[in-house]
């Protein structure tokens, strides 16, 4: 349980993702939407546990702070 809570303290990612995807981006060492930005939507998906919905849920967190993924 600390390990979530460490999560949603050091990260900006959106909380609504689901568990596996969370793993995925901390697995990744990933915890900011700056480096999801810095991500083509290619290399996301190539992680496992990163459906469609959590592009898609990253997709428009990243919109709100002004940030895209990679281009390919």
């Amino acid at each position: 349980m600390k390990k979530d809570n460490a999560y949603k303290q050091e990260s900006d990612l959106p909380t609504r993702l689901s568990k596996p995807a969370q793993r995925a981006l901390t697995n990744a060492g990933i915890s900011k939407l700056e480096q999801v930005s810095e991500l083509s939507v290619t290399e996301l998906k190539g992680l496992h546990g990163i459906g469609p919905k959590a592009v898609e849920q990253l997709r428009d967190a990243l919109e709100v702070k002004g940030l895209k993924f990679a281009n390919n």
